[in-house]
């Protein structure tokens, strides 16, 4: 009997040797696999780390090389070729624009006539003031610029907030009295294109009104009516006597312009003081005229003689 349970726990320790076999191996042999996983998954880390410093690298290399090429260039420039800062340019376009508002020759825009205007027209009158206030930032010789009869509460002053950044902020001098309230009669020359007398010069010591419509305006006159309704004297842009029809397949002519157009007419020609050269730069050539070829120039016209 003791024989056979000898045999039998013999066997039963053999078996069980033959069959953990197996799971001892699993142990001995995974354990491997794993770590040959993560040293392949440690070489691509690595690499992909190396990859990543390696562009690191060449990015500051090409920044340090950007940072010399523009110190050398600043170093090359000529000192006649300096640049001024923005906030230098802003102070030098304020102290001319304030210096104008002190001594400068003085544009009114009379906007008394904006009850005339469809929305789309007030949508157009305030861009050409916010075209008219940049030309005058830009010259050196700018004028002192007046709104006139311009209420908070009017479409136009709305528009003119909505649509131009800074309105708010202009140098301009913005009222809702009348131009006729503000200066002496005599001194007030309001330009019109259905004036009979051509505009012979611009003088420092006149107070030219520009009437606040837009070119499409369809009413006559009503510019003209306005001047003769306060009795100043009127005038036009010397159009008829420096240009002439040009031939154009719509034959369409017009010598009505906008607001900003009629300024930087102005604006040229107290820089160059020759109508010639400030219709060519601020007459519209879509509007069907070109300058003669015999215009003369201011020095030797009768225009400039009679203002002399």
């Amino acid at each position: 009997m003791d024989a056979e349970l000898q045999e039998d726990c013999s066997q039963k320790d053999e078996s069980s040797i033959y069959y953990d076999l197996p799971d001892v191996l699993r142990i001995t042999v995974e354990p491997e696999r794993n770590n040959r996983e993560e040293t392949e998954l440690s070489k691509n880390v690595m690499r992909k780390q190396k990859n990543w410093e390696r562009t690191l690298e060449v990015k500051r290399s090409k920044r340090k090389e950007e940072k010399k090429r523009k110190k050398l260039n600043r170093q090359n420039k000529e000192p006649n070729d300096h640049q001024l800062s923005k906030r230098a340019i802003k102070a030098e376009v304020k102290e001319r624009l304030e210096g104008a508002r002190g001594a400068g020759a003085c544009l009114c825009v009379d906007l008394s006539m904006t009850h005339c205007l469809s929305d789309k027209e007030i949508s157009r009158l305030a861009a050409q003031i916010r075209r008219l206030y940049g030309s005058n930032r830009k010259s050196l010789n700018p004028f002192h610029i007046f709104l006139t009869e311009l209420r908070e509460d009017s479409r136009l002053h709305q528009e003119c907030v909505r649509m131009n950044d800074g309105f708010l902020k202009y140098l301009i001098d913005v009222t809702e009295d009348s131009w006729f309230d503000l200066f002496p009669s005599e001194d007030v020359v309001y330009l019109t294109p259905d004036a009979n007398e051509a505009l012979e010069c611009v003088k420092d010591d006149k107070i030219y009104i520009l009437g606040g419509l837009v070119d499409e305006t369809i009413q006559k006159k009503i510019s003209l009516s306005r001047a003769n309704e306060f009795g100043v004297h009127t005038a036009r842009l010397p159009i008829d006597e420096y240009m002439v029809k040009k031939p154009n397949p719509k034959n369409f002519h017009s010598k009505i312009l906008a607001i900003n157009q009629v300024f930087d007419i102005l604006l040229s020609f107290r820089e160059t003081r020759d109508w010639t050269k400030a219709l060519l730069a601020g007459f519209p050539p879509g509007k069907g005229y070109e300058l003669q070829t015999s215009a003369a120039s201011p020095e030797g016209s009768a225009l400039l003689d009679n203002s002399l």
